[in-house]
């Protein structure tokens, strides 16, 4: 009961049958031992989650960004705290191949790409409670062309001998090449996906939280992610 009174709030965006069927998965979830399965769920579920409830509460359309929101500014949303908004990707190993978006993706805990999915997330962490509050996951997926400028990337050599330093000639600029602007930048596939969610984002909590820093790992470490935070985000 005290689950279904916390899952109230989420009547802005979901009906009383998702909400209840939310609230049987929850206690399943927070019960159960191992990998999280619909399977599984269904049989950590006491009286009204039966595996047909779990498949059509999942086949639902959710507005899960909102749901997280909701959520948050109910319970976890504390006045007066620093926020920063922080992104990053989490892989998770799945065999088969009938799985939407199943590929090679690189690992941090396996330390080398591995079968399996990808999902990017954005949190707000709060700087006093040193906590992060997941509020925006959606999975990748690799077009054909981003796919294409991996693998592109991949084939060129990774050092330059002495033969081919010999080549280039004088270190430097080349003579007749001006300076580039580094304010102009290419957008990526990945750049372009990253700002649509941090705008969505932005969007959704600007009338409760202030948001000045965008926080992510070092891929992300470059000139065209810096130039878009700064000039289309506004933040540092």
């Amino acid at each position: 009961m005290d689950i279904i009174t916390l899952l109230t709030v989420l009547s802005q965006c979901m009906d009383a049958t998702g909400i209840r069927q939310l609230s049987v998965i929850v206690t399943a979830v927070l019960s159960m031992s191992g990998r999280v399965t619909m399977l599984g769920i269904a049989r950590w579920t006491e009286q009204g989650g039966s595996y047909r409830t779990i498949q059509r509460f999942y086949n639902r359309v959710i507005p899960w960004g909102m749901v997280l929101w909701l959520f948050f500014e109910a319970y976890l949303y504390q006045a007066g705290h620093e926020y920063l908004l922080v992104g990053d990707e989490s892989v998770v190993s799945k065999a088969g191949q009938k799985s939407y978006g199943l590929e090679r993706f690189f690992s941090s805990i396996y330390g080398k790409p591995i079968p399996g999915l990808s999902f990017f997330a954005l949190s707000l962490v709060s700087a006093q409670e040193r906590k992060a509050y997941p509020l925006l996951v959606e999975q990748v997926t690799r077009s054909a062309a981003e796919k294409a400028a991996s693998q592109a990337k991949k084939a060129k050599p990774a050092t330059k001998t002495a033969k081919s330093l010999k080549a280039q000639g004088k270190p430097g600029r080349p003579k007749a090449v001006k300076n580039q602007n580094k304010r102009q930048i290419e957008w990526s596939e990945e750049l372009l996906r990253l700002k649509r969610m941090v705008c969505e984002l932005l969007e959704r909590v600007k009338h409760r939280v202030c948001i000045r820093y965008f926080v992510a790992d070092g891929h992300f470490g470059n000139n065209n992610v810096l130039q878009m935070v700064r000039q289309s985000l506004a933040l540092h």
